[in-house]
């Protein structure tokens, strides 16, 4: 703690991080940003909505020096969004310690993703690149009013940017090292007085970070590439139409990670004696016997209706399809062997209706809606695992399942404030949901006994309920100063072990919910040049959803058994804190700093019995008792001849767990399954013409070329697997753009 403090203290005086100025703009920050926002579903100062929101627009993005999704970590208090385990397109988001990391196709994400309030259903695709927005939010704690399912942990929003009769026009191309190439470029504007056009694209890919330590083969790079269309039609003053289609391609390499313990075959034998297992190297730490693919297609359409009924009551339409492909290949166990690699093809589509009706007046403000979304997803899966039983037993599994989930909800809430700045909110969400789930899975191998030609079904089907509630009271104290209080609950939907291996588990698991009380206060001081937020939150975390791994005998086989159950209930307390100080003209220093205490109440699992079956005393994954981040930048007039900026940013995370499953059954010892506290040091210097039309800069991230890890794998029970998966080394690139 004394490092943390005495590290802060310096890095606060530290500059910060912004690629480029905003354009057409005067960057002089003389005050701090103000961010229009739509967490409660109207547009609002972020500084009078009572619940912790953190929001970025398009200069704050620059500033973080974000490129995609992942590029939020650090910039928000309690926030863990990394690149998911094994998947070149999966995001594992973590807020406030509540989260899903597994990709798998029956478990539902716990952080909502959103993209012009159209939900995504799956964690793949969710890793998206920064391209044209207007805003990004990220709506801390359960959001089971407004949002719905699946937010029990936060929801993020990703706002793009609308055309309209003004016409704009942006470009930038980047190169850097590892063969690093990103053009993005974007153009809008009208073509009548009642319908303007937008259409915006990307290319992006680097080298691998990881080299093959055997034949030379490159891991985990980039390869991706996107566009997007939007048109608005406003046929009326009253009535305006937005229409958008998207379309993405990634075709990378295999993620690999890093084995942290020996491998063994299924009956305990020696396989693999890993060499330095708590050691990483770029450069050749790992190999793999698998196609060297990660492939993902993803693409929708949407279409907003927005009809002013009067000056008060407006009505709104919002109607979605998106559809995600992936094929991808995992190795597991990040080796030569095959004891864990598998083939994972997923077919999605989602069909969503939303009908909104948004009231206000000079006191009030009603949100009412109802909801409807119809998901399909289809999989095949292949496990290689020809090295996994020993004596030169071939074995490969193969699993085709389907899972059919409809969701139906009605919303409503209410805001009404008094003359004297009191405003009371309160709400509530009857969600229901069904979910038709069809598995079949048998085995091949060379030996009798292991094969299994007959599939043994898992057929199932459930439907659950939830009423979600919040209610908030804020006072408003002057223009530049609110308190607020808040109650809110969400939950997350029951489902289907999707991992089952064996007819013992085929189980279901029922919705897990979390209740969180919070309070906060949103000020602006010294003419709105200092601006400090601060929350303290106290979360009642129920039923949550675990999968863990264990070895059973079966017929006299060693069968390891994947489960998913409601494991107990968990306590999370924390406090937050956001600061942006402009102290004179030209100088921007930034802060977010985030506290979090995690800890199980109830975990039972009567593989501890040594600690009397139960598993409480573990550490919650994701769930960093710390996380900061303190930036700033300068910027020269250089009288004429443009603008010279510099800055630095500096990003930390104490040590946290990277899986349910951090320590072994008998004892309380770590099994490498841990992230190290670190630190990650960025820099940049841009230069910009006299009307920051143009400008091309130099960028460093990680410049320590820290190792640090971001995911693990836990599948102890076959061959002993534990992986681990890092974050990418010291990089740098120069970009030039182009704005009109």
């Amino acid at each position: 703690m004394k490092n943390l403090i005495k590290a802060s203290l310096l890095a606060s005086v530290a500059f910060g991080c912004m690629t480029t100025a905003a354009y057409a703009q005067d960057t002089d920050t003389t005050s701090v940003d103000e961010v229009i926002v739509t967490a409660r579903r109207t547009e609002e100062n972020n500084q009078q909505v009572p619940a912790a929101v953190s929001a970025f627009n398009e200069r704050a993005l620059e500033r973080m020096q974000a490129q995609d999704t992942t590029g939020l970590q650090g910039a928000v208090p309690n926030l863990n969004i990394v690149q998911g385990r094994g998947s070149s397109n999966a995001t594992n988001i973590y807020i406030r310690g509540v989260g899903q990391p597994d990709a798998l196709q029956t478990f539902d994400p716990a952080v909502g993703v959103y993209i012009d309030d159209v939900y995504l259903s799956r964690i793949r695709g969710a890793q998206m690149d920064l391209l044209d927005l207007e805003r990004v939010e990220v709506l801390r704690g359960p959001q089971g009013t407004l949002y719905g399912k699946n937010t029990i942990g936060g929801a993020l929003k990703l706002v793009t940017r609308k055309p309209d009769q003004e016409f704009r026009a942006n470009a930038s191309i980047a190169a850097g090292d590892y063969s690093m190439l990103e053009a993005k470029a974007a153009v809008s504007g009208p073509v009548s007085d009642t319908v303007a056009l937008g259409l915006a694209g990307l290319y992006s890919s680097h080298d691998g970070y990881v080299t093959d330590r055997l034949n030379g083969r490159e891991y985990n790079d980039k390869n991706t590439w996107g566009v997007r269309g939007a048109l608005a039609w406003t046929p009326s003053d009253q009535v305006r139409v937005d229409i958008a289609a998207d379309y993405s391609r990634d075709d990378a390499a295999l993620n690999l990670g890093q084995p942290v313990n020996n491998l063994t075959t299924l009956f305990g034998a020696p396989l693999l004696t890993v060499p330095n297992p708590n050691h990483y190297n770029f450069t050749g730490a790992a190999t793999s016997t698998l196609p060297n693919s990660t492939q993902l297609r993803h693409w929708g359409v949407s279409g907003t209706v927005t009809y002013d009924v009067s000056d008060n009551l407006t009505f709104k339409s919002i109607t979605a399809y998106r559809n995600l492909e992936t094929d991808d290949y995992v190795d597991i166990d990040a080796t030569q062997l095959e004891t864990g690699d598998a083939f994972v093809g997923v077919d999605q589509d989602q069909t969503s209706q939303e009908f909104q009706l948004l009231y206000s007046s000079d006191n009030w403000n009603v949100v009412a809606g109802v909801y409807y979304l119809r998901e399909n997803i289809t999989s095949h899966q292949e496990a290689y695992a020809d090295d996994l039983i020993g004596g030169g037993i071939t074995f490969t599994r193969f699993v085709d399942d389907d899972l059919q989930t409809t969701s139906w909800a009605g919303y409503a809430n209410a805001s009404y404030r008094w003359d004297n700045g009191l405003q009371l909110s309160a709400g509530i969400r009857y969600t229901e949901e069904k979910k038709d789930y069809d598995r079949a899975t048998y085995t091949v191998s060379s030996n009798p006994l292991f094969t299994s030609v007959v599939p043994f079904p898992f057929v199932a089907d459930d439907t659950w309920d939830d009423w979600s509630p919040m209610i908030s009271l804020d006072y408003q104290i002057d223009d530049d100063h609110m308190i607020y209080a808040r109650i809110s609950q969400g939950f997350k939907s029951g489902g289907f072990n999707g991992r089952a291996n064996s007819p013992q588990e085929r189980t279901e698991y029922d919705p897990e919910t979390a209740t969180t009380y919070e309070i906060g206060a949103k000020t602006q001081w010294f003419d709105r040049t200092l601006r400090l937020n601060a929350t303290a939150f106290f979360n009642d975390y129920q039923d949550f959803q675990a999968r863990v791994s264990s070895l059973e005998i079966i017929l006299g086989v060693p069968t390891p058994q994947l489960s998913v159950f409601n494991a107990g209930s968990m306590e999370i307390f924390g406090v937050e804190f956001e600061g942006q100080w402009t102290p004179i003209q030209g100088l921007l220093l930034e802060s977010q700093i985030g506290y979090l205490n995690a800890d199980y109440k109830e975990f039972d699992d009567l593989r501890f019995a040594a600690f009397g079956g139960s598993r409480a005393f573990q550490q919650p994954a994701f769930a960093p008792e710390w996380t900061a981040r303190f930036a700033g930048q300068y910027e020269w007039n250089l009288n004429g001849n443009g603008y010279f900026l510099v800055g630095a940013n500096a990003r930390y995370r104490s040590e946290m767990a990277l899986a349910v499953d951090n320590t072994f059954t008998n004892t309380n010892v770590r099994n490498g399954l841990w992230s190290d506290d670190y630190w990650l040091f960025d820099a940049r210097a841009v230069w910009q013409n006299e009307d920051r039309r143009y400008s091309i800069g130099v960028y460093g991230q990680n410049l320590t070329d820290e190792v640090y890890r971001t995911e693990g794998q836990e599948f102890s029970s076959v061959g002993s697997i534990r992986t681990t998966y890092y974050g990418a080394p010291r990089t740098w690139f120069v970009r030039f753009t182009a704005r009109y």
